[in-house]
């Protein structure tokens, strides 16, 4: 009785051993993986861009220390509530520069107005939301004249069915985003549609000017696209 008593107990005994070895190996598999890996932010599936990102979409992930940039996330806190600047593939590490808050909503001093058509004389083919563009007035019996100092930020280009004005295949605010100079440019060539609506964020103060060159039919706007804009948002990143 004894004997049998005696092998049970280091029967569990022995259990009890291995399983605290297992322990021991699993925690310490951990610590090392946990040294050699950084838990980072990433999209659960494909986010098109302009999207605002809720907790649904995105998840930790870890991935090599090696393979981690300054740039990406590790707090979802970071990532929720935030809008896409361009589209994020599915588990994809999300980089600060890819998402922004009210993208392209205008400042506190700001509000966005829809220009009327028979406000505009000219429109670049090339304008794109995100752009900054420079305003021009055109007079019938006066010189053509630059009607405020600083860019104006474009909030949207639209075609008649009020389709936002892109290149599908290759968008340009992705372009812009990456400052790639050669792909924003052939982004612009071929695009889904011709403008007709643009809005522009402007500050009160800047419509008002607009309206009251523009309603009486006498002056019309040329809109242009200014070539800072690449460079204004190689600054802001």
């Amino acid at each position: 009785m004894n004997r049998r008593r005696n092998a049970g107990i280091g029967l569990l005994a022995a259990l009890l051993s291995g399983l605290l070895v297992y322990g021991l190996f699993q925690l310490q598999k951990l610590q090392v993986t946990r040294q050699e890996t950084v838990e980072v932010v990433i999209t659960k599936q494909f986010v098109e861009a302009g999207k605002r990102l809720t907790e649904e979409d995105v998840a930790y992930k870890r991935i090599p220390r090696e393979g981690y940039e300054k740039e990406m996330l590790v707090d979802l806190k970071q990532a929720v509530g935030m809008d896409t600047v361009i589209p994020l593939g599915s588990n994809e590490p999300i980089l600060g520069w890819k998402i922004d808050r009210y993208h392209l909503l205008p400042a506190d001093s700001e509000a966005t107005f829809q220009i009327p058509r028979d406000y505009i004389r000219s429109i670049s083919n090339g304008i794109r939301a995100g752009d900054k563009v420079t305003l021009y007035l055109s007079g019938e019996n006066e010189p053509s004249r630059r009607i405020f100092d600083s860019l104006v930020t474009v909030a949207s280009v639209k075609s008649s069915s009020n389709v936002e004005i892109d290149n599908m295949k290759d968008p340009n605010l992705l372009s812009l985003a990456e400052g790639d100079k050669e792909r924003m440019y052939a982004s612009r060539r071929d695009a889904n549609g011709m403008i007709e609506y643009i809005n522009l964020n402007l500050t009160e103060q800047q419509w008002l000017q607009i309206d009251s060159y523009c309603k009486d039919g006498l002056h019309k706007l040329v809109i242009a696209y200014s070539p800072e804009s690449l460079q204004l948002e190689e600054e802001d990143r």
